[in-house]
């Protein structure tokens, strides 16, 4: 007997009771049900997005989609027969039966199109099976979290299969509400209670979960299964469907993990992807920005989206990033030295790189596919980059840097087909999980897996690859991590190019230059110069272990002349210089140029370098991993800039184009795109070697190229009269304070200069549009706390002048003994962590003293 839909409770959570209504609808047999259903109810919509709930959840989990509907859409949100609050069945719906209840349904509800169909857990299969039928009013498809297929090899997520075992899924599923409770349990960061109880009120009983049960007996695992031929038909069907897709996926998902995505972008290669690093099954609940973005997606779908025409890069269009190797082929000067001496000639490398893209293309690696790079700053890793390039590959650098949490995050994101590294590369490779082809650099005594010595004589007898396409992807680089979830970057061969061109033409770099560099990845560069380099010893992941001697020692290996440093690892140069031998210090007197990059570089800093290195030219180029460089000032332009609010960086670098965002009164860069002096807001950038693309991030990537042709670097800035520019910050640390938007850098800068005071922190503490600056300070040369992380008020000789230099009102003065910094640089502070700190430490003076 049917039991009749239930009364939907008042007051849930972000839930309009407007949107609830029921309709009855005829089934295929004639039996009328009744169904319950979340409608916007826009009247004549330009389309209508059709969203489909999984087990055991409900219409409720669309509940912002709902709010944040694209103007002149549709939104409707059934709860399947048998589930939320539509009528309860006698029997059990096949997946057959599930597609057709919501074919009939959508009729009954005058759905003509188009229609954008949005499906999450099996309702992604459901919502697929919809779209496969009605083809002629679809538009495209959104799925989070879901499957369609069981990969191959696979038998299906653990967690469902354990409910699905006999005599188990009856108590969990029906007779109590584990696997209701459970769902909701797996969100990341916890559900609110109240939240919780939501999705799970239209299951309160057993009568009322039945069909819970259903749904997952319903779950094809085996090929016999009933349904098993309906599900395989839509994951077969689906390939052939040539409307956009957006997938949206929570990496931290125990049910459908990566294999599931994999999947997924293989029977949709054309797919849009953004994944939401931190977000587990419930994507809906732990991303709510999910809401947003797929509004902003179908908005583009209805209107015409410019294609901007890139910037014409300035140098030869023709020159590759091997060029240069190919053309000191048969020179037999250092192109690498590694740590300890051992030296590679050009024409070394130049004959070891050819070889090794062809080993690569014999064992299968093939154009396009993407190899992650876990080796150590050798020679090895230097023909390991070119020859994936030759080859046609994409090279994946995520550096030790970023922790080993980091560093899975972010290859697992990135779908590598294949790892070369060393044997320590190899096995945390293993620990990750990575997927595809493996390669050892160094020597194995193993025949598998194959060594770099291995593919190199492969090769040798092997054709070389064709040369891949200037706008065929080159690289997957991800930031350091310091403001965030590291972000992959990708660069085409072309953009690439570009980048090499305006380093050396910036930079009057020739030939004759040599390099040294404390930061691996701008080494590898050396060969696309065309320069020889080398990379001192010094930990990746401890920048500032970098010793004075041990810069000598790098130097005089390759005689160089240009240094590349990050600002915490020159300090500990200047630190130790006292140890230098007059061998070591001729070695640095012989560079003619040192630049600085990956955070603020202080002008006292570069002054006291003069010591080290008297005879170099210091510069700072500004940019990020996105598009570097965009600016450039020497230390005498510094100087000449004077103080102001923020950090100079200098003018733009030819064929590099600057504007600003402003920022509106709730600190937001929303502003259109100006160069007027003293304007600050939102830094963005317009050149030819600007990044591709995010990564599997397109929500990001468009909500950084909303201008077109523009990208939006996430500093806030302000150029001055003369077109220098000036950055005050990071979007996200903007203090949002009644009297407007704050900006820290400047901030920072007037209190370091204090007596007493060695670095600084300006953060605000509070609600968004009512935040307080607070500033945080480490003071020099004192006793330091017991306890480490813990931040003190202030003494008030110091607390005064701090509010006296701060040039702002500064409702609070903290101590601490050091500030949060990034891992890759050593220099970003997390002024993120430094706020949370704050909040804590205030909320624990404000309980002492009430």
């Amino acid at each position: 007997m049917t039991a009749p839909a239930a009364v939907l409770p008042p007051s849930l959570p972000g839930l309009d009771p407007a949107w609830s209504r029921t309709v009855a609808v005829a089934d295929a047999t004639g039996a009328k049900h009744t169904w319950h259903v979340l409608d916007n109810g826009v009247a004549d919509p330009v389309g209508t997005l059709l969203c489909v709930h999984g087990n055991p959840t409900w219409s409720y989990l669309w509940r912002r989609l709902l709010a944040a509907a694209p103007p002149g859409w549709r939104v409707v949100a059934p709860d399947h027969l048998g589930m939320g609050f539509s009528d309860r069945l006698p029997a059990p719906r096949s997946l057959r039966e599930r597609v057709a209840d919501l074919g009939d349904l959508t009729a009954a509800l005058g759905v003509t199109g188009p229609v954008v169909t949005v499906g999450h857990d099996w309702g992604g299969v459901i919502s697929l099976g919809w779209a496969l039928e009605h083809r002629d009013q679809l538009r495209g498809v959104v799925l989070a979290n879901t499957a369609v297929a069981m990969p191959e090899g696979d038998l299906g997520p653990v967690l469902i299969r354990m409910a699905h075992a006999p005599g188990v899924r009856a108590a969990v599923t029906v007779g109590t509400p584990v696997f209701v409770r459970a769902t909701t349990a797996l969100s990341r960061p916890a559900l609110p209670a109240d939240v919780r109880d939501a999705f799970a009120a239209p299951y309160g009983s057993p009568d009322r979960r039945r069909a819970v049960g259903d749904f997952v007996a319903d779950i094809p695992f085996s090929p016999g299964h009933p349904s098993r031929p309906v599900q395989e038909a839509i994951a077969e069907g689906i390939r052939g469907l040539d409307v956009p897709a957006l997938l949206l996926w929570g990496p931290r998902d125990p049910v459908f993990g990566e294999r599931y995505l994999t999947d997924l972008r293989g029977r949709l290669p054309h797919a849009r992807l953004h994944r939401y690093e931190g977000a587990s099954h419930l994507l809906p609940e732990d991303a709510p920005q999910y809401a947003d973005a797929v509004a902003q997606w179908v908005g583009d779908l209805t209107g015409e989206r410019p294609v901007p025409a890139r910037p014409a890069a300035t140098g030869d269009a023709a020159r590759r990033l091997w060029s240069a190797l190919d053309e000191r082929a048969g020179d037999d000067s250092a192109a690498v030295v590694e740590v300890g001496g051992a030296t590679v000639t050009w024409s070394a490398l130049a004959a070891r790189v050819r070889h090794l893209a062809a080993g690569l293309a014999a064992v299968g690696v093939r154009p396009g596919q993407r190899v992650a790079l876990l080796v150590e700053p050798s020679a090895d890793l230097t023909a390991a980059v070119y020859a994936v390039w030759r080859a046609g590959a994409v090279v994946v650098v995520a550096d030790k840097g970023l922790g080993f949490a980091g560093m899975r995050r972010a290859l697992r994101s990135a779908g590598v087909d294949a790892v070369i590294g060393s044997r320590t590369g190899l096995a945390a490779a293993r620990a990750m999980g990575l997927p595809g082809l493996r390669v050892a650099a160094g020597r194995t005594r193993r025949r598998t897996p194959p060594s770099l010595d291995d593919l190199e004589a492969v090769g040798r007898s092997a054709p070389l690859p064709a040369e891949c396409g200037l706008d065929d992807d080159c690289a997957v680089l991800f930031t350091s991590g310091a403001t965030g979830p590291a972000k992959g970057v990708v660069y085409t061969h072309r953009q690439a190019a570009a980048q090499i061109d305006l380093v050396r033409a910036a930079y009057d770099l020739t030939p004759a230059d040599r390099l040294v560099a404390a930061f691996a990845p701008f080494a590898l560069l050396g060969p696309a110069l065309g320069i020889g380099s080398a990379v001192p010893d010094v930990d990746v992941t401890a920048p500032g272990s970098l010793t004075a001697a041990a810069l000598a020692d790098a130097a005089a290996a390759v005689e160089a002349t240009v240094v590349f440093a990050s600002p915490a690892a020159l300090r500990r140069v200047v630190a130790t210089a006292g140890d230098l031998t007059d061998a070591r210090r001729a070695a640095l007197q012989r560079v003619r140029l040192l630049m600085s990059a990956g955070a603020p570089v202080p002008a006292a800093l570069l002054r006291s370098l003069r010591t080290v290195l008297p005879a170099s030219d210091a510069h700072t180029p500004y940019g990020m991993t996105e598009a570097l460089p965009v600016a450039d000032v020497s230390l005498a332009g510094i100087e000449t800039a004077g103080e102001g609010d923020g950090v100079c960086v200098g003018a733009p670098l030819p064929g590099v184009e600057v504007r600003i965002s402003p920022l509106s009164a709730d600190g937001r860069a929303d502003g259109p795109l100006t160069g007027s002096p003293g304007t600050t807001g939102e830094v963005c950038v317009r050149a030819a070697h600007v990044k591709d693309r995010y990564d599997a991030l397109w929500a990001l990537e468009r909500a950084a190229t909303r201008d077109p042709g523009w990208h939006r670097t996430g500093d806030v800035g302000h150029l001055d009269a003369e077109g220098r520019l000036w950055i005050e910050g990071r979007l996200q640390h903007v203090v949002t304070t009644a009297a407007g938007p704050v900006t820290p850098v400047g901030i920072e800068q007037r209190v370091e200069r204090l007596g007493g005071v060695s670095a600084a922190a300006a953060v605000g503490v509070g609600p968004a549009g009512a935040q307080v600056v607070v500033v945080v300070v480490v003071p020099s040369g004192g006793r330091r706390p017991v306890r480490r992380s813990r931040l003190r008020l202030a003494g008030p000789d110091l607390a005064d002048a701090v509010r006296s230099a701060a040039g702002t009102d500064v409702a609070a003065v903290l101590t601490a003994p050091a500030l949060p910094v990034d891992i890759r640089h050593q220099s970003k502070v997390d002024r993120g962590e430094v706020a949370r700190r704050a909040a804590r430490a205030l909320d624990g003076a404000r309980a002492r003293h009430r």
